[in-house]
């Protein structure tokens, strides 16, 4: 791995140094400062000549000032003669903005794919993107990865009689299916209707959840405000109790509060894309996902291949498996 330089910017040090320590590289040195008139200065501390290049910085708040320092470190690596420039995004917060929505509006998704390639990256990895089709809106290789397997690992050790999987919304069925095939369990769904960025509106449940306890599984968790309509609604079906999982937890506004302080909740399993929330949450659980990275990172870096992390977890990145005869069940 000596070819390899792993960069940081100010969005999330902590992670980039647990990568660094799993692939056995130090964190490389970057000197970001503000000139008088606001605008920002990064200057690259490495010798990036004719090396492989890692940018590590998820967008997160303040998300244009990270998003800023993350064009900035691309543009330097390029000019230092980098021979390959990775942005590292743990968490692509502009993937929300998949679609033309509403009239005259930004498509932010597409806009800031075009912004990072233009400023040098020349691949990008990231980690369980809001809407999966913001992959197609990037013109260099992009290697997304999940943390559902991750996830499985925390509730595999626990006892799961009577438990069911329950997806916020029917978009996010499809990857919550596959976290219950990994436990073994059976998968429900809210049908929710979004009102605005912070109200949503959950009118049914789709799948049995009577009586039972649930693990509610989300891509990501801003405000709360889904979890907390889907909660009333898993309330009046008489549920037990509510786990509830995230890959990226922003836990902004009142989320901690809510969720913290739910009579229904049990516990809040999170991964450390983000990170964590600046106020005190014991409680919180927060698996790491720098491992992921850390392989994802020396297979790029050595050609191998990235899908194959993913067999056996995650059958929309995983290679394919041979077919079995037909009416042989596997």
């Amino acid at each position: 791995m000596r070819d390899v330089v792993v960069l940081s910017g100010n969005a999330h040090r902590p992670l980039a140094q647990r990568i660094c320590d799993h692939l056995g590289v130090p964190l490389g040195g970057v000197d970001i400062r503000r000139f008088s008139n606001d605008c920002l200065y990064v200057q690259l501390q490495e010798n990036c000549r004719q090396r492989d290049v890692y940018v590590i910085q998820p967008l997160v708040a303040p998300t244009q000032e990270h998003l800023m320092e993350l064009l900035l470190m691309l543009d330097a690596a390029r000019g230092a003669s980098a021979a390959e420039v990775t942005a590292v995004i743990p968490h692509y917060s502009y993937a929300r903005s998949d679609k033309k929505d509403a009239s005259r509006i930004s498509i932010a998704g597409r806009l800031v794919a075009d912004m990072l390639t233009t400023a040098g990256a020349t691949r990008v990895l990231t980690m369980t993107l809001h809407a999966p089709q913001v992959h197609g809106f990037f013109s260099v290789p992009v290697d997304h990865l999940t943390a559902i397997g991750e996830l499985a690992d925390h509730f595999g050790g626990q006892n799961l009689d009577n438990t069911v999987v329950v997806s916020p919304d029917l978009g996010n069925a499809k990857t919550a299916t596959q976290f219950a095939r990994l436990l073994g369990l059976p998968v429900a769904a809210g049908s929710k209707q979004r009102l605005a960025d912070d109200r949503v509106v959950i009118d049914a449940i789709v799948g049995d959840v009577r009586g039972k306890r649930a693990i509610v599984l989300d891509d990501e968790i801003a405000t709360g405000g889904s979890i907390l309509e889907l909660l009333e609604r898993l309330a009046e079906q008489n549920c037990t109790g509510a786990a509830i999982a995230c890959t990226h937890g922003l836990f902004a506004g009142k989320a901690v509060q809510r969720l913290r302080y739910h009579p229904l909740v049990t516990e809040v399993v999170t991964t450390d894309t983000v990170p964590p929330p600046s106020e005190e949450w014991p409680e919180l659980t927060v698996r790491s996902v720098a491992p992921l990275f850390a392989e994802a990172i020396s297979r790029i870096h050595g050609g191998e291949s990235i899908s194959s992390m993913f067999a056996g977890v995650d059958p929309t990145h995983a290679p394919p498996q041979p077919q079995l005869p037909f009416g042989i069940d596997d």
